[in-house]
């Protein structure tokens, strides 16, 4: 077993050493983020991520397969023709149910 002497101390290899092993923590946290990245090719087939969520910038993209899909709001009130479908109501814990109706 080989001790540090004082002479030693000063020896620049050791800081490189040192420098290589902080560059392979970084690689092994940015290995573990991408990994869990929901867009991550290697991850489920199906995923959808919404970015600011009742903005007016809002974006929704969609991942189904090797498919995306991406929406972006243009802040404007979608108008058009139709039909009721269903009525929606927001729970006190702030979800939402949708009810369908025949």
């Amino acid at each position: 077993m080989r001790f540090i002497d004082d002479e030693d101390a000063d020896d620049p290899m050791l800081s490189v050493i040192n420098l290589i092993d902080l560059f392979l923590v970084i690689i092994g946290i940015l290995m573990v983020t991408i990994a869990q990245n929901p867009l991550n090719p290697f991850s489920r087939d199906k995923v959808v991520v919404v970015e600011n969520p009742g903005e007016a910038d809002m974006r929704i993209t969609i991942k189904d397969g090797q498919e995306l899909t991406r929406y972006e709001s243009n802040g404007e009130v979608g108008q058009g023709q139709g039909s009721r479908a269903g009525v929606t109501y927001r729970l006190d814990d702030g979800r939402m149910i949708y009810v369908p109706e025949d």
